[in-house]
């Protein structure tokens, strides 16, 4: 099972859900995703607003990938549970977040090979793809870690 989540902010987050439609590689897969205030309608993703946090957990657990946005809490409640995690950074010249501090904390985690980013006007079935023969470092949960990140953002 993918799923998909993008948080809880209120802006609107439709180009996830469009790259994810429109990719090839997960034709036919059972998508779940955790939509927030994005108000997107699909006939092939099981769309869920919002969920309680032992619903969340238990999604993350059942998942094989979880793509989401570049929110700090959904990445490493991924990490911690040892989920491949595809993050799709929401963009301020999208209207999709007041900054682009996902982007910034994408490109640290990545650096440290702990998932992969989609940049912008990369194809995802690509991403897809190269995350599928990655192989991540594990992440522990690290404070030191935490605000070597923090000053880097």
């Amino acid at each position: 099972m993918i799923l998909v989540s993008v948080g809880t902010q209120k802006q609107q987050f439709n180009r996830i859900f469009n790259l994810i439609e429109n990719s090839k590689k997960l034709k036919n897969m059972e998508i779940i995703a955790q939509s927030g205030y994005t108000n997107y309608k699909s006939e092939t993703i099981k769309m869920l607003s919002f969920v309680s946090d032992s619903e969340f957990d238990d999604l993350i657990n059942r998942c094989d990938l979880l793509i989401c946005h570049g929110g700090v809490g959904t990445i490493f409640k991924a990490l911690n549970q040892g989920k491949k995690v595809l993050v799709v950074p929401r963009l301020q010249k999208y209207g999709e977040h007041v900054n682009d501090h996902q982007l910034e904390i994408c490109k640290a985690l990545q650096n440290e090979n702990f998932l992969l980013y989609l940049q912008d006007g990369e194809d995802i079935d690509d991403k897809i793809e190269e995350l599928s023969h990655t192989t991540f470092k594990k992440y522990v949960l690290d404070e030191g870690y935490l605000t070597i990140l923090a000053k880097q953002i």
